[in-house]
Parts: C-alpha cells; sequence; structure tokens
C-alpha cells in the first residue's frame, strides 16, 4: 500500500484526501461453465486482489495508473466522455463501470484520479478484470457517498464487462468478488442470484492453485460455441418439459429425455450442464457434512466431465490435474474457462510441500513448462481499506 500511495504522489502529485480500497480475485471451487446454464456455482473470494488509491477532483478529469501497466503511463480521459478505447487496454474496465454508473442515473458529480497495484497472477483465469471492476465500483460508492446496494454494484458490473468491454461474461465473478466474506465460500445460484454463505471449513486441508503458465487462447471461442451448444439442447428440450434452463433439471430427468436433444456432442455439453449443477449442490452440503473426501471426490469427477463431455480442458491442465490426484490431493479440477489457465487443488496441510514438488516435476517433464502454484487463503470481499490521507 506505500508504494501505491508512493506512486500515486509521483504520477498525480499532492493535495487532497486519498482513500485506498481492495477487491480480490477469485476461485471457482465446483460449479463450471453452469452459470449462464441456470445453475449453482461454488466461488470464494481469495487473499489476494486489485488495490486502489483513489481522490476526487475539482474538475471533469478521469486519469488511471496502474504499477502493473507502468507502460502504459497516466491514461486520461473526462466523465463525460468515455468510450472503449483499445489502446487503453486495462482502464476500459474502470472505465465501463463510471460510464455503466452515470448511464443508470447514479450520479457522479466531479472526476478522479486512480492508481490501482494487482497482485493476482496474470492470465490464470483467477478474475482480474471482475476484480479491477468491483474495486472501482466500491470506491465510486465510498468517494460519493452514493449508498449503493451491493447486489446492484455487482450487477452494474457485470453490465460494465458485457455492454462497455464487450465479454459476454456471466455474473459469477462480480457476485463472488462483491459479496464474499472471510472463510466462507458462495453457493449462488445464477438464475435467481439467491446465495447462501459457506463456511469453508478444510479442517487439516488447504487450497493451492496451480496455474499451467499456458495462456487461455482458445478460451473465447469455444466459450461461444459452448453456450450456443446449450442453447441448442435447451430448446430441444423445451418442446417437451416446461424449463427456464438446464439447471432446472434433475439427473433423472435428463437422462429420460436425453434423446430428445438433437446429436451426440450437444446431448454430451448438456449433459455436464446438468450434472455439473448437481454435483455443485451435492458438494457444499458435503462440506456443511465436514466430509472434505467426499468433496474433494466431486471435484475429481468435475475435471472428468468438464474433460470428457464439456471439452474445455486440454493436455497442459489434464497434465496438472492428473499429477495432482497421483500425488496426494483429495481434490483437483480445472477452474475458469479452460483450455489453461488454472486447477485448484484440496491438499492435506501436512503434504503441501511434497505435492508441489511432485507435481511440479511432473508437469514439467511431460510439458516442458513451469508451473507456478499459490498456496491461498479464503479472503473477504471488496471493500475500503483506509479513510483518506491528505498528500
Amino acid at each position: 500500500m506505500q508504494d501505491l500511495m508512493d506512486r500515486f504522489k509521483i504520477e498525480f502529485g499532492e493535495g487532497g484526501e486519498v482513500a485506498t480500497f481492495f477487491a480480490p480475485g477469485r476461485v471457482n471451487l465446483i460449479g463450471e461453465h453452469t452459470d449462464y446454464n441456470g445453475g449453482h456455482v461454488f466461488p470464494c473470494a481469495l487473499s489476494v486482489g486489485t488495490y486502489a488509491a483513489a481522490r476526487k477532483r475539482s474538475d471533469d478529469k478521469v486519469r488511471f495508473y496502474s504499477m502493473n501497466f507502468p507502460e502504459s503511463g497516466v491514461i486520461e480521459t473526462t466523465k463525460n466522455d468515455l468510450k472503449f478505447e483499445k489502446a487503453h487496454d486495462w482502464a476500459n474496465y474502470p472505465k465501463g463501470v463510471i460510464d455503466i454508473f452515470q448511464k443508470e442515473g447514479v450520479d457522479i458529480p466531479y472526476g478522479l484520479d486512480i492508481a490501482y497495484y494487482g497482485n493476482i497472477p496474470n492470465g490464470a483465469g483467477l478474475s482480474s478484470s471482475a476484480s479491477i471492476e468491483l474495486v472501482t465500483g466500491v470506491l465510486l460508492d465510498e468517494i460519493f457517498e452514493l449508498s449503493m446496494d451491493r447486489v446492484k454494484m455487482v450487477q452494474l458490473c457485470q453490465k460494465a464487462e458485457n455492454e462497455f468491454v464487450g465479454v459476454n461474461c456471466g455474473i459469477m465473478d462480480q457476485f463472488a468478488i462483491g459479496m464474499a466474506e472471510k472463510d466462507y465460500a458462495l453457493l449462488l445460484n445464477c438464475d435467481t442470484l439467491d446465495y447462501i454463505q459457506t463456511p469453508m471449513k478444510l479442517k487439516d486441508h488447504t487450497l493451492i492453485i496451480a496455474n499451467t503458465n499456458k495462456r487461455r487462447g482458445l478460451a473465447d471461442s469455444k466459450y461461444n460455441e459452448r453456450r450456443s451448444e446449450c442453447e441448442s439442447a435447451l430448446k430441444d428440450l423445451q418442446k417437451h418439459l416446461d424449463i427456464e434452463s438446464l439447471g432446472d433439471l434433475t439427473e433423472e430427468t435428463f437422462e429420460e429425455y436425453r434423446s430428445v436433444i438433437q446429436g451426440t456432442v450437444v446431448q454430451k455439453r448438456a449433459a455436464h450442464a446438468v450434472l455439473e449443477n448437481r454435483r455443485t449442490i451435492k458438494a457444499v452440503d458435503k462440506l456443511n457434512q465436514g466430509d472434505i473426501e467426499g468433496f474433494g471426490k466431486l471435484m475429481n469427477d468435475s475435471h472428468v466431465s468438464l474433460r470428457d463431455d464439456y471439452e474445455v480442458t486440454g493436455f497442459e491442465l489434464d497434465t496438472l490435474v492428473e499429477a495432482a490426484w497421483n500425488n496426494g490431493s483429495t481434490g483437483s479440477r480445472m477452474t475458469g474457462a479452460g483450455f489453461g489457465g488454472c486447477t485448484i487443488n484440496i491438499v492435506p496441510q501436512q503434504e503441501v510441500d511434497n505435492f508441489i514438488e511432485a507435481v511440479s516435476r511432473t508437469y514439467h517433464e511431460k510439458t516442458g513448462i513451469e508451473a507456478e502454484f499459490y498456496v491461498v487463503e479464503v479472503g473477504d470481499g471488496a471493500k475500503k481499506l483506509e479513510e483518506g490521507v491528505t498528500l
């Protein structure tokens, strides 16, 4: 934080009151590619995230700086001239939040100076974009005393990513980051936004995120393809069933009507969406019962389904997960969109060092890539850190 404040002073000058804020990254423990299929997800916030220092201005200028992208320098615009510009790269996310807030009738009377620093691993699929959106939402709420409902803020941040940035994401990332509580995960129904805070009682186990260090080159195009395949399956099922989404189906009903879906590939996609949703609900029950092994088995089943039915894993993710299965993990699966990014692992605490050493070695031998490992804590949601200090 001191580095961020020092950098703020260098880039934006002294004077005025500067307040600090934080929004975490997130990892989804189970419930992958269910969010846009009306299903449940089970994410938690992480202890890493995006920090922001912000100061209200007396004019309309909005100036952004990121310690992660110093080569971009200060990006400057005005609050009344916010449009997507490719050259502005990362700054389009906070620009989008300010723009959507104003379009929704929120009064942002003055411009701002904002400096950011993120310690979420780049390209790992731990949602740095939603993190920067929510930290921006919280700082706007606090600095301009908006008293905004937090679910509304989450929805507006998602809208910024959908409409301003042009990424067709579901609500999970923003919801997890905006609504999280320390040491809890969220069972979220993505259709209704009903949610239950579930204690992350891992007993003598810990969470380890492993990064394949393979950038997710195919993820965007395949994501859109999978969405359309699931929409096609839903249309076929709706000719016979009164359902709103694939998430409405039980395993039994799906198996009874599976054959009405046109094409075996589309059937497989729908199978994943339906069964992953039921797995997620069962996994939370296992966690509440203190059955970490049962939770881990469902994580493993989730990865198999993502590999075989949804086909969004790829060689690197499968190699990393199989190495985890063979080296002491209680549960391991890919997390995020797929085709690279990260795995999430539950590992007994006394095995952490051995696990990382063995999985790292196996993965490198088979792929030629060095994986990175992060032992993470379940963190708090987006929040103000400190009252303003005068520079």
